[in-house]
């Protein structure tokens, strides 16, 4: 859990991903409080966790205003639609899905501000990992989803991915915050938490400020991985912000 003096920020963890089996593992899920009036916004949900994160909203006492996908992913189904049976929490996707995702309230693009409470959380437009890749910033944080890992970025051979828009990605908005800003990533698979932005200029193995634009997309083109496991089922209900037939 990290905490300023205007939101609290909780980090869910996917319990139910095994790497070898099912490639949800080490997904990520934020959810950030406005500490004055505890409304908050739940980032990347999974639908196999929806009954732990509903339970901890109650716990907290919170008000969930807004769940928020930083993409449509491919290696599980989002929780958004289940959450916000619950809730009534509207849903919120990056702009770059606007025409390509049904179910969703609000499409945020390149530089607008979500508010909950008195924090306000910025939309940064980042395609590479998919073309509609968004990342979201408040003050001394930013969630980077595929876009940014700690040490490593999301692959880029899928759903109109591209090696040269993600590094742009990175290195024109995400590598400008300052270098204090945390990282907070929407996998890992070593256990570890956050990075900053400083640490990923020097040390991520691909992106840090040594190596080039041409440098990157070698390295991209170079790199083969197979398919999510649950691909074809994860996203036409993505694609439909969860949306599934029960």
């Amino acid at each position: 859990m990290a905490t300023t003096d205007s939101y609290t920020i909780t980090i869910l963890l996917d319990v139910n991903g095994d790497q070898d089996v099912d490639d949800r593992a080490e997904s990520r899920s934020y959810l950030i409080a406005d500490r004055e009036s505890s409304q908050a916004i739940l980032i990347d949900p999974v639908l196999e966790n929806v009954a732990r994160d509903l339970r901890l909203i109650k716990e907290l006492g919170l008000s969930l205003v807004y769940v928020l996908e930083t993409h449509i992913h491919a290696d599980h189904i989002t929780g958004a639609s289940r959450i916000q049976d619950a809730t009534g929490a509207r849903i919120v996707y990056g702009g770059g899905a606007q025409g390509t995702v049904t179910g969703a309230d609000v499409f945020l693009h390149d530089g607008q501000m979500l508010c909950f409470g008195r924090t306000a959380i910025q939309a940064l437009a980042t395609p590479g990992h998919t073309y509609g890749c968004t990342s979201y910033a408040l003050p001394g944080a930013v969630f980077t989803g595929d876009t940014l890992f700690v040490r490593g970025n999301g692959r880029t051979d899928l759903q109109g991915g591209s090696a040269e828009h993600l590094f742009d990605s990175v290195h024109q908005k995400l590598f400008t915050l300052p270098d204090e800003t945390i990282v907070y990533p929407g996998h890992d698979y070593n256990g570890r938490v956050s990075s900053t932005i400083g640490e990923e200029k020097r040390y991520n193995e691909r992106l840090n400020l040594s190596i080039s634009r041409a440098q990157f997309v070698e390295l991209m083109s170079r790199r083969h991985q197979p398919r999510p496991a649950r691909m074809d089922v994860a996203l036409p209900a993505n694609m439909k912000a969860g949306r599934i037939e029960q």
